[in-house]
C-alpha cells in the first residue's frame, strides 16, 4: 500500500480504533486510538482466531470480529480485506468504532446501514445470535435471541435450504455458508435477504463454536431480476412469434454467439458450439455473395444492414428463406466495437409473396381468357377508368370515356337499372350482379353481366368497382336452350312443360265460354316389347311415325305433345258433346291400325286411351292427368287397343295397385310372407310325390292377398327380386327340414320371375342358397312362365348355363297361355311343361280342348319333357289325364296348399291308399 495514504489513514482524527494488518495477519500500523486500547498487541495475541475471519474477508464484504478488552469485557469491530485495482489482495483493515466511548461508531453504523448490509455473530454451542443494529432485512435493534427462533420467520418455501446450506458448512462441506430466501419481520411484507457468513471457532475435534457473518437486504434486485425475467421471457415468445433469433459478433476475440431461438431457427441442437462458418456453408452461393457485400458496406460505412438470404435444405429440415439484420456498435473512435443482429425465417411470407405474384399473373390471364373487363368509377367526380378488356367488350377505340357516354350505349331499362345500383351501393349497400343490354355503334346486340361494389380504403377517395364479362353467347344459348326446353326432340311435339302450360290456358278459355273440354292420355300397347326386341333406334322411328298418326287425327285447335317415353296427351277444345272425345278416341285408335314396315319386319302397336272430361273436382291440369292416367290403365285391363272414360272405379283400382305397391317395401322385414306347399302326384303310385311351394301374403288388419293381384305389381317394381330370394331361402330350407325328419318326396318347385331371371348373379345365387341350407340343386325345380323365355339374351343363357352344369331342373308353368314357341322350348333344357287349368277345367266339356291337352302332352313327351297337368278336381279329369299319357298330376283331388306341419302329416300317409281312393272313385 502507499505509504502516504497509510500515514494520512492513521494521522486522521477518527473516534474509531483502526488496525492495518498485512496479508498474514501480523499488525502493521494503527491509529492512535488503536494503539491507546492495545489493540496491535491483542491482534497479535489472538493471530490464529483471526485467521478464519481473514479469509472470510478476503472472499469480499465486511466480517465481524471482536478482541478481548472494552467496557464490557471484548471489542466488537469489522474486519474488511484491501485490493489493489488488478483485483490482487493487499493488506486487511480491522476497525472497532468507539472502543472509548465516542460517538464515531454511530457514523459507522449509519455507513453500514446506508449500505443495506446487516452483521451477525452465532453462539452455536448455546444457540445465542446476537444481530446487528440494522433491522430492516432481519430485525429491528439489537438483538439476541436463538437461530431457531429466527427461522420461524424465513418463508416456509425457502426453510430446508437455509437449513441445508448452513449444516454443509458447518460439516465443512462448503468453504462458506451463503443462501437467499425470504425474511418477514412481524407486521411486514416478506423480503429477500443474502445471508453469507463462515465458522470462526471451532473445538479440538472440529465441532464449529462460533459463526459470525452478514446479511444484505436484496429485494430491489430481486424485484429488478423479476423484471428483468419477464422482459427476457416476453422477448423470446416475441421471437418465437416472429421466427426470430438474436446474434453478436466480437471483432476482437473473433467470437460469435447465437441465442437458443437463432439455434432453434437453424435446427442446430441445443447446446452445440456457436460456428459462424457452419451455418454460412449451408448458404445458397448467390446469397453468400449478397452476405459478404453487405457485410463489407457494413465495416466500410459503419451503418446497419439487410439482406435476404437462402438456406438450402438439409436431411433434417427443409430449405428457408432468412432476413438477415445487421446492428454496428462503434466506439468514440469510430471503430466497430461489436456487431449484433437478428435472423427472421420470411419462409412462409416468401411463399405467400410467390403465390401472390402467380395469382395475380394468373388473374390476369384469366381476364384476358375470359373476356372480363373492369373499370373504377369515383363516387364524387364521376370519373371512369377503363381496362383494355373493357374498351374490347364496348367496340371502343382506348381513350378517355366518361359514364354519360358509356351509358348512352346501353338500352333505356339497362341504364335505369345501372344508375339505380350505384345509388344503393353508394348509399352503404352490399354488392350487387345484374345483367345489361347495350348496342355497340356497328348495331351489334351485346349482353353483358356486371358486378358492382364499393371500395372504401384508407387514404384514397371512395370509388365503385365494376367488373363486365360479356354473356352474349350465353345469353343466346339459353334462349335457344329455353326454346327446345318446351319441345320434345324426337317428335317435335310440345313436352310436359308446353303442355301443361297450354292446357292451364285451354282450361281458363273453357270455363269462360262454358264449352266441354277432354283430356286423352294415350299409352302404346306392344310399343316395350318392339323396343327391347329390335332396339331402341327402331323404337324411336315407331314413335315419330305413331306421332305423326295420331297428329294427322287432330284438328289445329287441339293440343298434342308427347308426355313420357310411349306416352302421349291430347286436349280437345270447342268440344259439342262429351261423346265426341270417345268418337276421337276410336279415330286415333284406327290411326295406328296399320302395321309399319322394318325391312322383312312388319311393326304393329295398338293404343289405350284415357279419357277424362273437364268438369267440379277436376278443374286443373293435375287433377285431369291423374284421371285420364286412371282411365287408360282401365283401358288396358278392358284388353287394351280400346279407350274408357273416368270412372271412381278406375281411380280406385289405381289407388289400390299404389296401395299395394307401398304395403311391398318392407313386407319381409315385417314377416308378412308365409310359403303353403302342394304335392304334385306322378301317374306311377310307386314314385314319391313332388312339393310345390306357394307364395302368400297377409296383410295385419286386411287379410290376404292373392298372388295373381300382387306379384305382378312386385314385378313392375322391381320388388319381385327380394321376394323371389325369401321364397327360395324359405323353401329350400323346408325342403331341408323335411329330408332331416326322413319324410320322402321326389323334388321342391318353386315359381320365378322372368325379372329374377334377368337379374345378373341369380343363377350363381340359387346355387348357394342350395348349398347353404344342404339340399341338392338336383330337388329343386324352378317354374318359368314363358314370356321369361322369349327375350333371348347373353344374361338368361348365361342362367340357363348355370343351372344344366349344376343339373338344376325347370319347368314351363301355364303352358299354352303365353307365347308358345318351339324354338324357346328346344333352345333351353326345360324339362317338365305344366298344362295351365284353364285347359283342365274345360276339357271335359269341350272335345276341342281335350284335343289340346292331349296334343300338349304329346309335344312335351317328343321334346323328352315331362307333362304335368295343374288345377285337377275331379277324378275324371285325373282319370282322362292318365290316359292321355300325362305324368304328373296336381290339384285339389289330391291336396290343397298345406302349411308346412300339415304337409309333413300329408307326406307321412300310404301314398298307395290315395291312389286307390281315387282308382275307386273312377270306377
Amino acid at each position: 500500500m502507499d505509504q502516504g495514504i497509510i500515514a494520512s489513514l492513521l494521522q486522521h482524527p477518527l473516534a474509531s480504533a483502526l488496525v492495518i494488518l498485512d496479508r498474514q495477519g501480523h499488525p502493521l500500523a494503527a491509529n492512535p486510538v488503536a494503539r491507546e486500547h492495545g489493540l496491535p498487541a491483542a491482534v497479535t495475541a489472538y493471530q490464529p482466531m483471526l485467521e478464519d475471519i481473514r479469509l472470510l474477508a478476503a472472499d469480499g464484504g465486511i466480517i465481524p470480529c471482536s478482541l478481548p478488552g472494552g467496557p464490557g469485557g471484548r471489542h466488537d469491530g469489522w474486519m474488511r480485506a484491501v485490493h489493489d485495482g488488478d483485483g490482487h489482495l493487499l493488506a486487511f483493515t480491522l476497525s472497532i468504532p468507539r472502543p472509548s466511548g465516542s460517538q464515531a461508531g454511530d457514523r459507522w453504523e449509519l455507513a453500514l446501514e446506508s449500505a443495506g448490509h446487516g452483521l451477525w455473530d452465532w453462539d452455536v454451542a448455546s444457540d445465542r445470535m446476537l444481530r446487528s443494529p440494522y433491522g430492516e432485512a432481519s430485525g429491528a435493534g439489537e438483538l439476541q435471541e436463538g437461530a431457531s427462533a429466527l427461522m420461524d420467520r424465513v418463508h416456509p418455501e425457502d426453510c430446508a435450504h437455509v437449513r441445508a446450506a448452513i449444516q454443509r458448512h458447518l460439516r465443512g462441506e462448503d468453504a462458506q455458508y451463503s443462501a437467499e430466501f425470504r425474511f418477514r419481520q412481524p407486521g411486514r411484507p416478506w423480503r429477500w435477504v443474502l445471508d453469507r457468513g463462515r465458522v470462526v471457532s471451532r473445538t479440538a475435534d472440529g465441532q464449529a463454536l462460533r459463526m459470525v457473518g452478514t446479511h444484505t437486504d436484496i429485494e430491489p434486485q430481486k424485484q429488478l431480476e423479476t423484471v428483468l425475467q419477464d422482459q427476457q421471457v416476453h422477448l423470446r415468445e416475441a421471437q418465437r412469434i416472429a421466427s426470430m433469433g438474436s446474434w453478436s459478433w466480437d471483432p476482437l476475440s473473433r467470437r460469435f454467439w447465437w441465442s437458443a431461438e437463432l439455434q432453434a431457427l437453424l435446427g442446430v441442437s441445443a447446446g452445440q458450439p456457436a460456428s459462424l462458418r457452419g451455418w454460412l456453408r449451408r448458404l445458397q452461393p448467390r446469397s453468400r455473395g449478397a452476405l459478404r457485400m453487405a457485410w463489407r458496406r457494413l465495416w466500410r460505412d459503419g451503418h446497419p444492414a439487410s439482406v435476404e438470404l437462402e438456406l438450402a435444405a438439409r436431411e433434417t429440415s427443409a430449405a428457408m428463406q432468412l432476413r438477415l439484420w445487421m446492428q454496428p456498435l462503434q466506439a468514440a473512435d469510430g471503430l466497430v466495437q461489436r456487431v449484433l443482429g437478428q435472423v427472421q425465417n420470411i419462409s412462409e411470407q416468401h411463399q405467400t409473396d410467390a403465390l401472390i405474384r402467380w395469382r395475380t399473373e394468373l388473374l390476369n390471364r384469366v381476364s384476358a381468357l375470359g373476356r372480363i373487363g373492369g373499370c373504377e368509377i369515383e363516387v364524387e367526380t364521376r370519373q371512369m377508368q377503363w381496362t383494355e378488356e373493357c374498351y374490347r367488350i364496348h367496340g371502343l377505340r382506348k381513350e378517355p370515356i366518361s359514364l354519360e357516354q358509356a351509358m348512352a350505349l346501353y338500352t333505356d331499362d339497362s341504364r335505369a337499372a345501372f344508375a339505380a345500383v350505384l345509388d344503393r351501393i353508394g348509399a352503404g349497400g352490399l354488392p350487387e350482379q345484374l345483367d345489361l343490354c347495350f348496342y355497340r355503334q356497328s348495331g351489334m346486340r351485346v349482353w353483358v353481366q356486371v358486378l358492382v361494389e364499393m371500395d372504401r380504403r384508407d387514404g384514397l377517395p371512395a370509388r365503385f368497382v365494376v367488373l363486365f364479362r360479356d354473356i352474349t353467347r350465353e345469353r343466346e344459348a339459353n334462349e335457344r336452350i329455353e326454346l327446345l326446353a318446351h319441345y320434345d326432340l324426337l317428335t317435335g311435339l310440345p313436352n310436359r312443360m308446353l303442355l301443361r302450360e297450354q292446357t292451364a290456358d285451354a282450361i281458363e278459355e273453357a270455363r269462360d265460354r262454358g264449352t266441354p273440354l277432354a283430356m286423352l292420355f294415350i299409352d302404346l300397347d306392344g310399343f316395350k316389347t318392339i323396343n327391347d326386341s329390335f332396339g331402341h333406334a327402331t323404337g324411336d322411328t315407331l314413335l315419330k311415325a305413331a306421332a305423326s298418326r295420331l297428329h294427322q287425327g287432330l284438328r289445329n285447335s287441339d293440343l298434342f305433345g308427347r308426355f313420357s317415353g310411349d306416352e302421349f296427351i291430347v286436349v280437345l277444345r270447342d268440344l259439342a258433346e262429351a261423346e265426341d272425345a270417345g268418337h276421337v278416341a276410336r279415330k286415333l285408335i284406327a290411326s295406328l291400325a296399320e302395321p309399319l314396315h322394318r325391312g322383312q319386319d312388319l311393326l304393329k302397336v295398338g293404343a289405350s286411351i284415357g279419357i277424362a272430361m273437364l268438369e267440379s273436382g277436376r278443374d286443373d291440369f293435375e287433377s285431369l292427368l291423374r284421371a285420364a292416367d286412371a282411365a287408360m290403365h282401365a283401358a288396358k285391363e278392358a284388353g287394351r287397343n280400346t279407350y274408357q272414360y273416368y270412372s271412381q272405379d278406375a281411380l280406385a283400382r289405381i289407388q289400390r295397385r299404389l296401395d299395394i305397391e307401398h304395403a311391398l317395401h318392407g313386407a319381409i322385414e315385417r314377416e308378412e310372407f308365409s310359403l303353403v306347399y302342394q304335392p304334385l302326384m306322378h301317374a306311377d303310385a310307386e314314385q314319391p310325390p313332388a312339393i310345390e311351394a306357394l307364395l302368400r301374403w297377409h296383410r295385419p288388419g286386411l287379410g290376404y292377398c292373392s298372388p295373381a293381384e300382387f306379384i305382378p305389381i312386385a314385378e313392375k317394381c322391381g320388388e319381385i327380386v327380394r321376394i323371389g330370394d325369401w321364397v327360395l331361402n324359405e323353401a329350400c330350407r323346408q325342403a331341408s327340414a323335411w329330408d332331416r325328419a326322413g319324410l320322402v318326396f321326389d323334388r321342391i318347385a318353386v315359381n320365378v320371375s322372368a325379372v329374377q331371371l334377368r337379374e345378373r348373379g341369380f343363377a350363381e345365387r340359387v346355387i348357394e342358397v342350395c348349398h347353404a341350407q344342404g339340399l341338392s340343386p338336383t330337388r329343386l325345380e324352378l317354374e318359368l312362365t314363358e314370356s321369361a323365355l322369349i327375350r333371348d339374351t347373353e344374361i338368361l343363357r348365361h342362367c340357363f348355363d348355370v343351372f344344366e352344369r349344376h343339373s338344376v331342373p325347370l319347368a314351363v308353368d301355364d303352358f299354352g297361355t303365353g307365347f308358345s314357341n318351339l324354338h324357346y322350348l328346344n333352345r333351353f333344357p326345360v324339362g317338365r311343361l305344366k298344362i295351365d287349368r284353364s285347359f283342365v277345367q274345360g276339357m271335359l266339356a269341350d272335345a276341342g280342348t281335350a284335343e289340346v291337352t292331349q296334343a300338349i302332352v304329346h309335344l312335351g313327351h317328343a321334346l323328352g319333357m315331362k307333362v304335368v297337368a295343374e288345377g285337377v278336381e275331379t277324378a275324371q279329369e285325373d282319370a282322362m289325364l292318365r290316359r292321355q299319357g300325362c305324368d304328373e298330376i296336381q290339384g285339389y283331388l289330391y291336396s290343397r296348399p298345406l302349411v308346412p306341419r300339415e304337409l309333413a302329416q300329408w307326406l307321412r300317409q300310404p301314398r298307395d291308399a290315395a291312389h286307390r281312393g281315387v282308382a275307386a272313385v273312377v270306377v
